[in-house]
């Protein structure tokens, strides 16, 4: 990438990058099932791309007012890709109001992506509550002494996690805890409707292959149309 600024007010990017990746994307070439496929190239990409798992979730408030932010995918199930967080924070209010989002992986170092279009539902406390023990004892603490989104003053996270360690019984060098599962934390999963691949190539001319949910078919057992899209 190269910036050019042409005044002091106006910033321009020019890329030159080409993608020339060697494998192609086809509706042919691909699983008839988009969850295997997201499996086949997840594990292909996990030695030689950076934290694979973060993907931007993109929301919207009852108004339709969209924002997006990253976070780290946990989890694919039969019904869909999961993803943990604080149930009073921006994103948790915005899904609750309206229940839809979409998901966007970038693997820049293999030149693919991958688009997720869905509703969303909340995970059974008890599915929230076996990954949350699973956690770093730090990871369960920040869990309890931050008040997601919400606005703070200066020192008062590090103070609320002093009244959390000491109500927990949680010294510095304590490796493990038993800090049950916050009411007000918890699991997401976004259940699919739409799945996109892409496969960056040279002349911006890349490969796109889409599933659509059948419309009528199970959250269970779906079934899909797999289409090629123009680039």
């Amino acid at each position: 990438m190269d910036l050019v600024i042409p005044s002091p007010d106006k910033l321009k990017v020019v890329s030159r990058r080409q993608y020339d990746p060697p494998d192609s994307l086809s509706p042919a070439a691909v699983a008839r099932d988009p969850f295997e496929q997201f499996r086949t190239w997840l594990t292909e990409v996990q030695d030689a791309v950076l934290e694979p798992e973060a993907m931007s979730l993109s929301t919207a408030s009852a108004a339709g007012v969209p924002s997006s932010r990253f976070v780290l995918f946990k989890q694919l199930d039969r019904r869909g890709f999961v993803f943990y967080t604080n149930y009073t924070s921006r994103k948790s209010r915005e899904l609750a109001a309206n229940p839809h989002a979409a998901l966007a992986f970038y693997w820049k170092e293999v030149s693919r992506q991958v688009r997720v279009v869905g509703r969303v539902e909340r995970l059974a406390a008890a599915e929230s509550d076996e990954y949350f023990r699973s956690r770093p004892v730090g990871s369960r603490l920040g869990a309890w002494a931050s008040e997601q989104s919400s606005v703070v003053g200066e020192g008062e996270v590090r103070a609320r996690l002093e009244q959390v360690k000491a109500r927990f019984g949680v010294a510095d060098d304590t490796q493990d805890a038993d800090i049950p599962l916050p009411e007000f934390w918890g699991g997401w999963r976004v259940v699919p409707d739409e799945i996109e691949f892409w496969s960056g190539k040279p002349s911006r001319l890349h490969d796109r292959v889409r599933y659509l949910r059948v419309e009528g078919s199970s959250d269970d057992a779906p079934q899909w149309r797999i289409d090629r899209l123009a680039p």
